[in-house]
């Protein structure tokens, strides 16, 4: 959108540069959600349409747009067509690094043992059909990656085109600090949070999103996961591009259910037809059953 055109037209305030919050790409402006000094908080980037205040976070673009320029939100769908939508930056697909350490493993990692197997099981997860569907591999008591221990894990592939570009690593003792554990940025080939966690070869038109590999595990190959609540824009650019259609599926907390309204009124922007679908606690705990039924309500 052209969204200079549109501030200078509405008489908004905002700037691009010469000030601490603006950075190259973003228009920036007062924030009509700030309590107190609004400052020019409130950034629209340019390459993928949308808002964010970097002091409370993202805003829907056509509510945004209602507060800016005063203006009823029927009212901003009608006009935000005449201002159509442009390419401000070159958009690029996730591409693979061609700076930093070498992509490898955890030292010890090697095929699921006994132990991994009962983690999963004890989840009521096939340990063997998700070892074939996921190239699922494991570490023993020993284990390490740049000086980071993933000892005691189930190390989860990451892939995309085909090829692994990182990997995150499962504890199965549940009494490690983290429960997740990622490969250091600087070895992975493509930032995880550019991308999702699924088997591209296998999506269609339609999707269930989740939050983690697990959730993907529990709905299967026509679901993928964010790696957690906090989505990035270049998540949500990869979401509307493969997908027509969305059912956003995160955890039942309170602020997961917001992320997910969010990210379901960002998709809605880019045209997908996306809603929120409500789950009971973890989907990756869910009974398989009660999975298998919602896939087939909901992939269409």
């Amino acid at each position: 959108m052209d969204i200079v055109q549109l501030y200078q037209d509405y008489s908004v305030d905002f700037l691009t540069e010469g000030h601490k919050h603006c950075r190259p790409g973003w228009v920036n402006t007062p924030c009509p959600f700030c309590i107190g000094n609004p400052g020019y908080h409130l950034g629209y980037e340019l390459d993928s349409n949308h808002y964010y205040c970097w002091r409370c976070g993202w805003h829907p673009t056509v509510e945004t747009l209602s507060k800016l320029i005063n203006i009823s939100i029927p009212e901003v769908h009608k006009i935000i067509k005449s201002y159509g939508l442009i390419i401000s930056r070159v958009k690029k697909e996730p591409t693979v690094r061609v700076k930093g350490k070498a992509h490898r493993m955890p030292s010890g990692t090697g095929p699921l043992q006994e132990r991994h197997i009962q983690y999963l099981e004890s989840r009521n997860f096939n340990a063997k059909e998700l070892e074939h569907t996921w190239n699922l591999v494991g570490t023993g008591p020993t284990s390490a990656l740049d000086g980071l221990s993933f000892k005691l894990r189930i190390i989860i592939p990451i892939l995309w085109g085909g090829q692994a570009v990182s990997f995150t690593g499962r504890d199965i003792t549940d009494k490690q600090a983290l429960r997740y554990c990622v490969c250091p940025k600087e070895r992975e080939l493509i930032f995880h949070k550019h991308i999702l966690y699924g088997r591209q070869d296998k999506w269609n038109n339609s999707c269930i999103c989740v939050e983690g590999p697990t959730d993907v595990w529990r709905f299967g190959v026509h679901s993928v996961a964010t790696f957690g609540i906090q989505y990035k824009a270049e998540q949500v650019r990869v979401l509307a591009k493969a997908f027509k259609r969305i059912a956003v599926a995160f955890d039942d907390d309170p602020q997961a259910i917001l992320q997910a309204k969010k990210l379901v009124a960002e998709l809605k922007f880019r045209g997908v037809d996306a809603f929120r679908v409500d789950i009971v606690g973890d989907p990756g705990s869910m009974e398989q059953s009660e999975a298998d039924y919602l896939v087939k309500q909901l992939i269409k």
